[in-house]
């Protein structure tokens, strides 16, 4: 079935205003956790990176400009209703949405093609955009996470399976010898996700659909929950403090995902967002009215 091109532009021209919107402003939960931790940093340097950090985003709302040069490779997370009617130009939209931002936000170019070793110069390459599909029953309607994963942020990205009699402690001690020997690299503080499974792949999908997740949100299972707090209080005791120059707070919050494993194997995933987590979410119905649910008030 041929895509149909006026739907196409329209979808793409909304879609490419949400990435403009969300390259150079932060959601509300990450601007109120924000705020919270700069209240908690009285000591050293901490408090002036504080100061920047919010220097830098007032400037790019005036200038409208991304808060951070690194504008990531785009990465989507698209729950589509089983009666949208649009799946599919929903593709297509997703890529001429990526192409129209690069060039309006502006958006670095940022896809550089494996092996090749050249950058396409439009953020358009080889499954990039990235779009992670979810088909969703008795819908119409296109729930959409747009995240852009930044060089920084996906430095501390990793996935392995361990025994099980590691158990959560294993676990535990992987997320630790990670964040404390790459989480500088990640733009601290940093909201962590975490995935638990069977399989690496599930598990390192896990952890980077955690980050999806409002920040002080918590896992509904008590037990995870409980682990996401453990984990959260001793990242912060290590010190690594905003832009890594030492502080009392090193992350905004920990979010665990899982998945149900096989017996002789336990998998961990680990992901991570810089402070400038650019974690978007809108929500589009039939007649393109939206919904810009982690952006309250903002109009495209």
């Amino acid at each position: 079935m041929p895509q149909d091109k006026e739907t196409v532009e329209r979808l793409s021209d909304l879609i490419s205003s949400f990435m403009c919107h969300a390259s150079g402003h932060l959601p509300d939960d990450v601007t109120k956790r924000l705020n919270e931790m700069r209240e908690v940093e009285t000591e050293g340097f901490a408090r002036q990176i504080y100061d920047v950090m919010d220097e830098n985003m007032k400037l790019a709302d005036s200038l409208k400009r991304p808060s951070c040069q690194d504008t990531g490779l785009p990465q989507f997370f698209a729950r589509v209703g089983a009666g949208f009617p649009y799946q599919n130009d929903l593709e297509a939209s997703l890529v001429e949405a990526v192409k129209k931002a690069t060039v309006r936000a502006p958006l670095r170019h940022n896809a550089v093609e494996v092996f090749d070793e050249y950058n396409t110069g439009n953020n358009i390459g080889h499954h990039i955009p990235w779009i992670d599909w979810e088909l969703v029953p008795d819908s119409d309607e296109l729930e959409l996470y747009f995240y852009m994963a930044g060089g920084g942020c996906s430095l501390p990205g990793m996935a392995k399976v361990l025994m099980p009699l590691e158990g959560y402690d294993g676990i535990a001690k992987a997320v630790f010898d990670q964040m404390t020997s790459y989480g500088v690299n990640a733009c601290p503080p940093c909201l962590v996700g975490i995935g638990i499974a069977g399989s690496a792949e599930v598990a390192a999908k896990l952890s980077k659909k955690a980050l999806l997740r409002p920040v002080g949100s918590h896992n509904e299972n008590p037990k995870a929950a409980q682990m996401e707090t453990l984990i959260e209080e001793g990242l912060n005791s290590i010190g690594l403090g905003p832009g890594g120059l030492g502080g009392k707070l090193s992350c905004m919050g920990v979010n665990i995902e899982q998945a149900s494993r096989h017996p002789a194997t336990l998998a961990m995933g680990l992901s991570t967002a810089c402070w400038a987590h650019r974690r978007a979410g809108i929500r589009i119905k039939p007649d393109f009215s939206y919904d810009f649910f982690t952006h309250k008030g903002a109009s495209l």
